[in-house]
């Protein structure tokens, strides 16, 4: 599942960054994008970099079985439809799809709850501590 978290967070990147050139298209052309544009753009972004965040941060925490599948599941549902949402209640003018972000965020809320919870409860240093084999930078 963190492959799908991965995955699913630099596709919505790519996306997000289509976005971002069909907004600078119409900033050439003399339009300002529509704040429902831009708005459903700054939140894929971001939770598109949660997404990949997450995608080391349930192997590292030692996230398994259903809670794995809950956690990633339930986020990636969230991190697609919330935008989507915003973009097609307001670009197809669907108001009544706006009430449905509520769900895409209690989706979103409860990932990060089972993973406040995880974090919370996690028992003993599952690694980090000690020597690295990894160079460090030399910028």
């Amino acid at each position: 599942m963190t492959r799908l978290l991965k995955t699913s967070g630099f596709l919505g990147l790519v996306v997000m960054m289509g976005v971002g050139m069909y907004q600078n298209v119409l900033l050439m052309g003399g339009n300002a994008p529509p704040s429902w544009l831009v708005g459903g753009h700054a939140h894929l972004g971001v939770l598109s970099i949660i997404a990949i965040v997450l995608g080391f941060a349930v192997p590292a925490l030692g996230v398994v079985g259903r809670m794995r599948t809950a956690v990633s599941g339930l986020f990636v549902v969230g991190q697609w439809a919330l935008p989507l949402t915003v973009w097609t209640a307001s670009g197809l003018r669907i108001g009544p799809l706006h009430a449905t972000a509520f769900l895409w965020g209690a989706c979103l809320i409860m990932s990060m709850l089972l993973m406040t919870y995880v974090a919370a409860t996690q028992s003993g240093d599952l690694g980090g501590g000690g020597p690295s084999t990894a160079a460090p930078a030399d910028d």
